[in-house]
């Protein structure tokens, strides 16, 4: 059976912007290769000034906390109640960001001497109803403060009927509002509509991590204050920033720099034994390492099982009862990579029997056979695999949880406002949304998602392109090269890997690497470079008809299948 989530991408290469005489001046200034002073130009970086930000920004670089509007009134009320002893609940979202972001206030709170209780929102298509569910666990513990982490930004009615039992909700989040505010005490979000923080991007770790850093400035004003020493935290901030998918720019970039630099020193035993069981030693962690390794286990809790467990872990003192919940995290996400498997058949076989839907402008699919746990993941995947906006809809008990995905052409939630006559709830970002509807309104809703996508998008649209950084000869690439390259990193969301291309011809005949990848023997002035195709076997036949010239889109890497050699990974040739 062709698989429609492995089928080989066709891309539209988008060739750089060239300016060699600011190349020279990069080189000359920052003394690094000249196909990174390439990749810089390419990525439109215009002066030196801008470029040694990127490069060298350091955590004193970082935005004031109290530019963020309400921060005050927040950090006042979290003062006030750390001074009178009051119980505070925290309520987080059940991703890595929100379990990221709960741990964080948590860890820093209790150290100051609050007393707090951490609260992650079940899974599930009901979960609208988030603060309610915190509220009465508040009104359990007698917590008049509640502080929402990446979540509570289209929650307002609820937010109301908080506030009518005499308690305080501060929220913190970092998705579009798509309620107007009046009701909770402090609203922290850089996307608010009048925001002037300087930072759109944060994530809803970040944006804790602004709370902490606002009342940390605002204690050491006091004399005996206890000393706080933030950079502790910057663990939690690169695992929960990067496993969203943050964009690694500006202030973000700082934080997950150095998140990443903490994080190999990390003293929370939970993420130490989380590594061990993905075979990883947390000194070594990567970015990559997070996306592929340690955020898909946590994930795993939210799809699932209990994300409560995953605070919980992060929080651990026991390294027994560490390693106890780090091996149930990686028997759950086993568990979570099962029935992945299972809908992702499901809708191959779909597909393949209604071929059709993939000659619309966007994909809108629903079943009551998938679990609402996984349907995020596939339609990251389908949306990646055509360029396309996806909707997913997961049915259970009457009601339909939708997980959405889009392109920059397509924002979602002007469209999720004009379909909201539809909806229960909806909220997220404008590439990445959920909903939930009642199962009746589904038919309806998936037409006019359809409708929109069709009106909306031109058939450029929808072609994947292949944004290139420059061209290299293979004489260029050296370990100092990719040494060179080095410095633009973390690499992720807003700052891919390196993508050179160049023109080559096939040394030998090319081979499978194992069952999924293709090996290619690229020569160039009689020298010959490997390049990987990853998950790209089905390319062998396409790959033995080109044996002349044939130009290549590459990352440089030292040691992918050979240590301490260069090999390629080839992300397309043609």
């Amino acid at each position: 059976m062709v698989s429609f989530f492995s089928q080989p991408e066709e891309y539209q290469w988008v060739y750089p912007k060239i300016d060699t005489l600011l190349q020279e001046k990069i080189v000359k200034e920052f003394n690094i290769h000249p196909a990174t002073a390439k990749l810089l130009v390419a990525r439109g970086f215009e002066d030196l000034d801008q470029i040694h930000s990127f490069l060298y920004a350091k955590l004193p670089d970082l935005f004031d906390p109290f530019l963020l509007p309400d921060m005050e009134k927040a950090v006042n009320r979290v003062i006030h109640a750390l001074d009178h002893k009051e119980p505070i609940l925290i309520l987080g979202d059940n991703d890595v960001d929100g379990m990221t972001g709960t741990a964080l206030l948590t860890d820093f709170l209790n150290f100051i001497g609050a007393k707090v209780t951490p609260f992650i929102t079940a899974r599930g298509t009901q979960r609208q109803h988030l603060i309610s569910d915190a509220m009465q666990m508040a009104t359990k513990l007698g917590c008049r403060l509640i502080i929402t982490v990446d979540c509570g930004v289209s929650n307002e009615e609820e937010i109301l009927e908080v506030t009518k039992r005499q308690m305080d909700v501060i929220v913190t989040d970092h998705h579009e509002p798509t309620d107007k505010f009046h009701h909770c005490l402090a609203t922290l979000n850089p996307k608010l509509i009048g925001s002037t923080y300087p930072n759109r991007e944060l994530t809803g770790v970040g944006v804790a991590f602004k709370l902490a850093h606002g009342v940390t400035t605002q204690l050491s004003t006091r004399e005996g204050a206890k000393k706080v020493d933030l950079k502790k935290y910057l663990d939690l901030v690169a695992l929960g920033t990067i496993a969203d998918m943050g964009v690694l720019q500006g202030e973000n970039r700082i934080l997950v720099r150095y998140g990443l630099k903490a994080l190999k020193k990390t003293k929370r035993v939970g993420l130490v034994k989380l590594a061990a069981v993905c075979e990883l030693d947390v000194t070594e962690v990567t970015a990559q390492d997070i996306v592929f390794k340690l955020a898909p286990r946590l994930n795993s809790l939210g799809r699932i099982d209990d994300p409560q467990k995953g605070v919980e872990l992060l929080l651990l003192k026991n390294v027994e009862e560490a390693e106890r919940m780090a091996k149930e995290l990686n028997l759950n996400n086993s568990e979570r990579q099962r029935i992945e498997r299972s809908v992702s058949q499901e809708i191959e076989e779909f597909l393949l029997k209604e071929p059709e839907l993939l000659k619309e402008r966007a994909i809108a699919l629903s079943s009551g056979n998938w679990h609402p746990g996984v349907i995020a993941i596939l339609s990251t995947r389908l949306t990646k695999l055509y360029n396309r906006p996806s909707v997913l809809l997961a049915i259970e008990q009457g009601m339909g949880k939708g997980s959405l995905r889009s392109i920059p052409e397509f924002p979602l939630l002007p469209i999720l406002k004009k379909c909201s006559h539809l909806l229960e709830n909806f909220g997220g970002h404008d590439l990445a949304a959920g909903l939930t509807i009642l199962e009746s309104n589904i038919d309806e809703f998936k037409k006019l998602f359809l409708s929109l996508a069709t009106d909306s998008l031109k058939p450029e649209d929808i072609l994947n392109r292949l944004h290139l950084d420059g061209e290299v000869s293979f004489k260029e690439i050296t370990f100092d090269m990719i040494e060179s390259n080095r410095l633009l990193e973390p690499f992720g969301n807003g700052n891919p890997p390196p993508l050179f291309y160049t023109k080559a011809k096939q040394a030998w005949s090319p081979k499978l690497l194992g069952r999924s990848h293709l090996r290619l023997f690229l020569e160039q002035d009689e020298r010959v470079l490997e390049g990987i195709l990853m998950n790209k076997a089905t390319l062998l036949p396409f790959a033995k008809e080109r044996r002349d010239k044939i130009e290549v889109a590459f990352s440089p890497e030292v040691g992918l299948f050979q240590k301490g050699s260069i090999q390629l990974l080839v992300k397309d040739f043609r």
